[in-house]
């Protein structure tokens, strides 16, 4: 298949709506069937886990707030555009492991987008500890999603350099190799 919609592409834009569609599952299960729709609310479920409900009203751990519908409007533009550039550079990649880990940015970028636009705010819940000592804020799958997404990009960028393409024998700058 040669155009715009490869095989790996394909399987990116998969990646990205069914991480999308799992993170709007959990939030659901998280707010619906175990009523964790209060600030605080908390359910413990490990010595180490607890599904705790909190709203990320900001981005990225909690910046740039938005306390009025004009910045949370800013907001949920400013993520869009960020998806869009997502979705236009992972549908310029060939090689999958590069189409996956943007599919995850973009899936969880999704999942996020949906939340900011229909409730004003992210809903977050996994919250990870040591006794009191929390290392990371709370979060949720979308979170998970695009920081993995990210790291598979920064290491396959540090890491894999003009390589060529097992897929599709193309090397980066697009220059055939027969066999």
């Amino acid at each position: 298949m040669s155009g715009l919609f490869t095989r790996n592409r394909l399987i990116g834009l998969a990646i990205a709506l069914v991480v999308a569609g799992l993170d709007q599952l959990v939030k659901w299960y998280v707010t619906g069937p175990l009523a964790l729709r209060r600030l605080g609310d908390s359910i413990d479920l490990l010595p180490f886990f607890d599904l705790t409900y909190a709203e990320n009203r900001g981005v990225s751990l909690g910046m740039l707030q938005a306390h009025n519908m004009e910045t949370r409007w800013l907001l949920v533009l400013g993520t869009i555009v960020v998806a869009g550039v997502v979705l236009v550079w992972m549908m310029r990649e060939k090689r999958l492991a590069d189409i996956a880990g943007l599919a995850l940015i973009l899936g969880g970028a999704l999942g996020n987008i949906r939340d900011r636009y229909v409730l004003g705010y992210v809903i977050d819940y996994a919250d990870f500890h040591i006794g009191d000592f929390r290392p990371f804020l709370i979060f949720n799958l979308a979170d998970a999603a695009i920081t993995v997404g990210v790291v598979i990009i920064l290491a396959r960028s540090l890491l894999v350099r003009d390589k060529e393409d097992t897929d599709t024998g193309e090397s980066p700058r697009g220059e055939t190799h027969n066999a």
